[in-house]
């Protein structure tokens, strides 16, 4: 199985920056993929970013394209998202997800993370 917690949530102004941190326990992480996923209240959970199990491959949704970059270091069984430019609608709890590719769908992720509030602010 694969554990995950995120950090680096927090409040920030419009135009700022803010580094999430997807920390992964469990011999089988290398092997996964794992995507970033967002959901505001009352909305659907949005797909965000999505990285291969060598992070040679990353795919973003196009709301984030330019602003976010998604990166892993599989020797500290991490993955990151750097999100700048933030704008008031990226608002949402994040979450990470491990699974079997790369996928923009959450529901063929099998391991989730409890989630970090992001708020961004006008």
């Amino acid at each position: 199985q694969v554990q995950l917690v995120e950090s680096g949530g927090g409040l920030v102004q419009a135009g700022g920056s803010l580094r999430l941190s997807c920390a992964a326990s469990g011999p089988t992480f290398r092997t996964y993929a794992v995507g970033w996923f967002r959901q505001a209240p009352g909305q659907e959970r949005e797909f965000v970013a999505t990285i291969n199990y060598s992070g040679t491959n990353t795919y973003y949704a196009d709301s984030v394209s330019g602003r976010f970059t998604i990166s892993r270091d599989n020797a500290k069984a991490t993955v990151d998202l750097q999100m700048n430019s933030l704008k008031p609608e990226d608002t949402a709890v994040y979450s990470c997800a491990a699974g079997l590719a790369p996928r923009r769908d959450y529901r063929l992720y099998d391991y989730w993370g409890q989630g970090t509030q992001v708020t961004v602010s006008a």
